[in-house]
């Protein structure tokens, strides 16, 4: 308790002219972990309630690689012509507003026209989706000085994790004691007015520095990452060096001397292990229905309980990383990371997807919070954006096979069985990063 209030309160009085900036900042990620915890934690789980296959729940993480990608240069184009403060409130209205078509598709459409129908408003919202990723981290940058970054994000942080668990705990009640699917209305509902209230505050956030780039060891360690999908699992999609990104052209990034120098080990170590994330993604919604037969609120507590842990275990990240350095803490928590799937594959109840919850939140608050400090340890400081190019290549290369490579795997040989396989994969991508890394 003692480590939250050291977070929650400055130990140096704000500045007047950071105060409106600061407060707007932690009720934007207070109402974003309502939709985190209402929308984002059971869109998979109602369509797989749908009838939706792992390979449609698949398309949900797909989806915003390939659109990333895709319009990640157009959308920074957009940015540099508009102010950064209106540039990111009118995306984020314009991504958002996706979710309001969440609570209306049950009046419309048929169950399977449903699951595709959230599958194409996905591939919308992911336009507005990459420009909203790419401009809140500039905006955060110029709306909060250097020596205040870490205090903000920290609160910020904290903020997310109070207001996901209890709305995770929120709609799994909702869900078990209103009919279906008015339920999952309810919750959409509820999230879309989380999103809503988010881009309210958004609206008020202005710049107080002069553009610029975040210094090497001043990440912005803010655990929300605005504009992508999150889909249900033991992981969140990292959006590391967009904002660098934006600055300049894939054509002016790709290097292929980037390919022939030490960089390139580190490179196939990562693909690896991002690769392990996503081939199990998907199936893990389906796994909880289908597989461990669990309830809407058991689901939800699962999840309140991952969130919780991921909160707890972010505060030994430092201490750890200090002792041990970024690339062990990153590659032995990836190799600890195969132990999700692997219990989950031999779970049959809600008893066990607790203990499992527990288990996957703390490991994930030391991978996580390690992989991107060890990548930018890999990462020349003067050459930043071509190095994070041949990542983000990597990383949505990962993303877009794992998450439609997994459910084939599923359906040939099984969901047990290829939660087995998966968890094989990340062990081994761990240890790939501590031989190789």
């Amino acid at each position: 308790m003692s480590s939250i209030r050291s977070l929650i309160f400055s130990t140096e009085p704000i500045p007047s002219k950071y105060r409106s900036n600061f407060r707007h900042l932690f009720f934007d990620i207070g109402w974003f972990g309502i939709l985190s915890g209402s929308s984002l934690s059971f869109v998979s789980v109602y369509a797989t309630r749908l009838g939706a296959s792992a390979f449609q729940i698949g398309l949900f993480g797909a989806v915003p690689a390939v659109t990333s990608l895709l319009v990640a240069i157009p959308a920074s184009r957009f940015l540099q012509r508009t102010p950064i403060d209106k540039a990111v409130f009118w995306t984020s209205v314009f991504y958002r507003s996706g979710y309001l078509f969440w609570v209306a598709l049950p009046w419309f459409l048929s169950d399977s026209q449903q699951v595709w129908g959230l599958i194409g408003i996905t591939v919308l919202m992911g336009i507005p989706g990459t420009a909203l990723a790419v401009g809140f981290n500039a905006l955060f940058a110029e709306a909060v000085p250097p020596e205040w970054r870490a205090y903000v994000a920290a609160v910020r942080n904290v903020m997310l994790s109070i207001t996901f668990v209890f709305t995770s705990l929120l709609s799994g009640w909702i869900l078990d004691h209103v009919a279906f699917p008015l339920g999952y209305q309810i919750v959409f509902a509820l999230g879309f007015i989380g999103a809503a209230m988010s881009s309210y505050h958004l609206y008020h956030i202005r710049p107080v520095l002069s553009p610029n780039i975040p210094r090497l060891g001043s990440r912005i360690a803010d655990k929300a990452r605005p504009g992508f999908m999150r889909i249900l699992g033991d992981s969140q999609r990292p959006s590391i060096g967009l904002r660098l990104l934006a600055r300049s052209t894939w054509k002016r990034l790709l290097r292929t001397d980037i390919l022939r120098s030490p960089f390139y080990s580190t490179l196939l170590v990562l693909l690896a292990f991002h690769l392990g994330q996503y081939l199990a993604l998907p199936i893990f919604p389906v796994y909880f229905v289908r597989g461990l037969n669990l309830t809407d609120q058991q689901i939800g507590i699962g999840q309140a309980i991952f969130y919780a842990m991921v909160l707890v275990g972010s505060m030994q990240l430092a201490p750890l990383s200090q002792r041990f350095g970024h690339k062990k803490i990153f590659g032995i928590s990836a190799a600890l990371m195969s132990i999700y799937p692997l219990m989950l594959a031999l779970s049959h109840s809600f008893l066990p997807y607790v203990g499992i919850s527990i288990w996957g939140g703390a490991v994930w608050a030391m991978t996580g919070g390690a992989m991107p400090n060890y990548l930018l340890e890999k990462v020349p400081d003067d050459d930043r954006p071509a190095y994070l190019a041949w990542y983000n290549i990597a990383l949505n290369a990962a993303i877009l096979t794992g998450s439609l490579l997994g459910p084939l795997v599923a359906d040939w040989v099984g969901l047990t069985i290829a939660l087995f396989i998966f968890a094989f994969l990340r062990l081994l991508a761990g240890i790939a990063v501590l031989k190789w890394g």
